[in-house]
């Protein structure tokens, strides 16, 4: 990736954590059958260690990546789905989601993540504003 375009994917995360009341957030980009860690806001370092890279499949971003479809847990510090990896309980959140962002081949280009402090399951109409905000994600450049 072109490490110039890092400072631009964290402002973007910033602005879009703050507009959508979200406290901790990350993009992770494609790179053939992985994601990258590109920007992050409030992430512990040894989560961040954790995250550089996420195999398809795997923890909630990983898994937005092979099924094309968001993934949310209602409490990211007791989700019992098997979607979260141990070392993310130490991100003081609760209900959380990660939200492929596709290219114009219908393709997962991104993972954006949004978590927030309150509990519970995020709507369907939640879950579609926060997809429709998350595809304004700036254009990758892997």
């Amino acid at each position: 990736m072109d490490e110039s375009l890092v400072p631009l994917y964290q402002s973007w995360l910033e602005s879009f954590a703050s507009r959508e009341g979200g406290t901790a957030g990350t993009v992770h980009l494609r790179h053939g059958d992985a994601l990258k860690l590109v920007a992050a806001i409030n992430i512990p370092p040894p989560v961040l260690n954790a995250v550089r890279t996420i195999p398809h499949g795997k923890g909630m971003a990983g898994i937005a990546f092979a099924t094309k479809e968001p993934v949310q847990t209602c409490n990211l510090q007791t989700d019992q789905s098997g979607h979260i990896e141990p070392g993310a309980r130490a991100v003081p959140v609760r209900a959380s989601v990660a939200l492929p962002v596709f290219d114009e081949a219908g393709a997962v280009r991104a993972v954006v993540g949004i978590a927030f402090t309150y509990e519970g399951e995020l709507s369907t109409e939640v879950t579609n504003m926060l997809s429709t905000a998350a595809h304004a994600l700036p254009p990758d450049g892997f």
